[in-house]
């Protein structure tokens, strides 16, 4: 990569950071203005159009930025086989680790996808159904699951991704009064999942009674 390239990059990547920051006040990105995002980066304000043609394209960039950081978080998992019991724990951990590690975007995440910009929320939208997809894909090759067709794997991917999805604001924003280790998000992340598994093993599919 040449220098002025290398340069480019490091500029859209500090419009991406700056919006992340900003929000990790506790604002909405639709409450974000280019003014503040770019003073919050160091650049004059039609710097931004040099990468972005306005705030909904680096709305889209934040969700596509996110998205990677999560299918890499699935592919940790998926090398740990998520099945029943144990794996299930151990899975939530390898997630969370990543949710930690990369809180900022998945604090956009867990905000925007019921937030005021409808072309972010129709994009994480997009996600969703395309990591929901992609984990129909991995049902398929379960053990424990050859009983059910495919249409019955999508209602449980679908499930399990909006259950991870769903328990993300409160992975981000915990409350602040102690609870009980069993009402704590990461433990009723891991029995949702559990229970969502266990039901699967014996459910008979779409149809049964």
């Amino acid at each position: 990569m040449s220098p002025r390239a290398e340069q480019k990059q490091q500029t859209r990547q500090a419009l991406l950071d700056a919006a992340r920051y900003l929000m990790e006040s506790g604002r909405g990105f639709g409450s974000l203005s280019l003014r503040e995002v770019t003073r919050h980066a160091g650049i004059v304000p039609t710097g931004f159009y040099r990468h972005f043609s306005d705030m909904d394209e680096l709305g889209l960039a934040l969700v596509t930025e996110v998205g990677e950081t999560f299918r890499e978080a699935i592919r940790q998992v998926r090398h740990n086989e998520m099945q029943m019991g144990g794996v299930i724990d151990a899975s939530v951990r390898i997630f969370l680790t990543n949710v930690a590690a990369n809180r900022s975007q998945f604090l956009f995440l867990a905000r925007e996808q019921y937030g005021g910009s409808k072309v972010v929320r129709q994009a994480i939208g997009a996600l969703r159904e395309g990591i929901t997809a992609d984990l129909v894909s991995d049902l398929g090759h379960m053990p424990k699951l050859p009983h059910l067709d495919i249409a019955a794997q999508a209602v449980i991917a679908d499930l399990v991704v909006k259950t991870v999805f769903a328990t993300l604001p409160e992975l981000i924003d915990p409350l602040a009064l102690e609870l009980p280790e069993h009402l704590t998000p990461q433990a009723k992340m891991t029995q949702q999942l559990r229970f969502i598994f266990i039901g699967s093993k014996h459910w008979q599919g779409l149809g049964s009674v």
